[in-house]
């Protein structure tokens, strides 16, 4: 089983929710998720222990936002087979994808959980660089990781079960 799978199911990305995560309001929202979590953590210093709120908060938020919107009335569209092609990827050990895309997906989240080790260190120690800094490298390389999600659905919604989600 992938790592994106065990991600998916602690998400409860079952079939219909991942079609609901597919939502471009979903996908775009979600982009939302990190800043908030850097605020709400931030505001440490400004709120005490009251920061416990914005922090629950910002997890909820993470937590609901793959399922909190509805099905999209289409999928053809970028944001949505973004989402679409990180199904196919998280599938990868079931149905095996082309070569072209087997390395990049890994690189691009590798590079982004550096990002995040910044912003992690720039939090913690109070610093506004390495935070923005972390942010807009991770953030970056989530999008374009989204674009290349949605180049390997392309590549593979002619496998039957993939092209039904088209729509």
């Amino acid at each position: 089983m992938t790592v994106e799978r065990r991600v998916s199911k602690l998400f409860n990305l079952t079939d219909e929710n991942w079609m609901k995560h597919s939502n471009p309001w979903s996908v775009w929202t979600r982009f939302t998720v990190l800043p908030l979590l850097v605020l709400a953590l931030w505001s440490r210093v400004w709120l005490g222990w009251w920061t416990l709120i914005p922090i629950v908060l910002a997890v909820a938020w993470m937590l609901l936002n793959p399922v909190l919107f509805k099905a999209p009335r289409s999928t053809a569209n970028w944001a949505s087979k973004g989402v679409l092609g990180e199904r196919v990827w998280a599938n990868r050990d079931n149905v095996a994808v082309p070569a072209h895309h087997r390395s990049l997906p890994n690189i691009l989240n590798g590079i982004a959980a550096a990002g995040t080790v910044l912003v992690i260190w720039g939090v913690v120690s109070l610093s506004v660089w390495p935070t923005v800094t972390g942010l807009f490298v991770a953030i970056s390389l989530k999008l374009w990781f989204v674009d290349r999600m949605v180049w390997l659905y392309e590549d593979m919604k002619h496998v039957p079960e993939y092209g039904k989600w088209l729509y």
